[in-house]
């Protein structure tokens, strides 16, 4: 079966938001999505979590992982990179590296931040580098999505973002959406180009 997976983490429910946003621009491409999350990082030890979160998509697996046609990945900025939750997680995937397994399927990233300057655009880059240590093929948003120009929020050619606010609660503009949706039709259009 094809899918793209769209791999996040979310504290307060803004990545998630997005998440769900890139979901529906694969949908609109033609290709199921597959939300997956990953747990939090307890700072004594390793937690141990139930296999199924309270609420939101499961935990990914590295079957999630490998399986996939094409992965967009989001996390929420900490001081400019991505949250330890998920760098934990792709810490894990050695052996698809050894594998090869992620090699040449196209991915791309999405973050949201609490400030305008707080980071989107290096988060975006942190995700990408072990993306290219796997050998997936990065996509960005071309500036032929007006909503780059024109945006007084979010966005970036690195790859959809989004202002929270200080406190969280801004909801995703609408121009934030229709980038996050335009990066799942992109990554579902490419995927479906690379199976022919």
């Amino acid at each position: 079966m094809s899918y793209v997976l769209v791999l996040y983490y979310s504290r307060y429910g803004a990545t998630a938001e997005m998440a769900r946003q890139v979901a529906r621009g694969v949908e609109e491409g033609g290709m199921e999505a597959r939300l997956r999350t990953v747990p939090a990082v307890s700072t004594v030890c390793e937690a141990v979590a139930d296999s199924i979160p309270d609420s939101g998509a499961p935990y990914a697996s590295l079957d999630d992982l490998r399986d996939c046609n094409a992965l967009a990945l989001g996390s929420p900025t900490r001081f400019g990179n991505m949250a330890a939750p998920m760098k934990y997680f792709l810490d894990g995937t050695s052996q698809l590296w050894l594998a090869g397994a992620l090699s040449g399927k196209p991915a791309g990233v999405f973050t949201s931040t609490s400030s305008l300057h707080g980071g989107q655009e290096t988060t975006l880059t942190s995700m990408m580098l072990p993306l290219l240590h796997h050998g997936m093929l990065l996509l960005g948003l071309p500036y032929s999505e007006t909503d780059l120009v024109h945006t007084a929020a979010g966005g970036t050619p690195y790859g959809p973002s989004h202002l929270a606010g200080i406190n969280n609660d801004l909801p995703l503009a609408d121009a934030e959406r229709r980038l996050c949706q335009a990066l799942g039709r992109r990554l579902a259009a490419t995927a479906t180009a690379l199976a022919r």
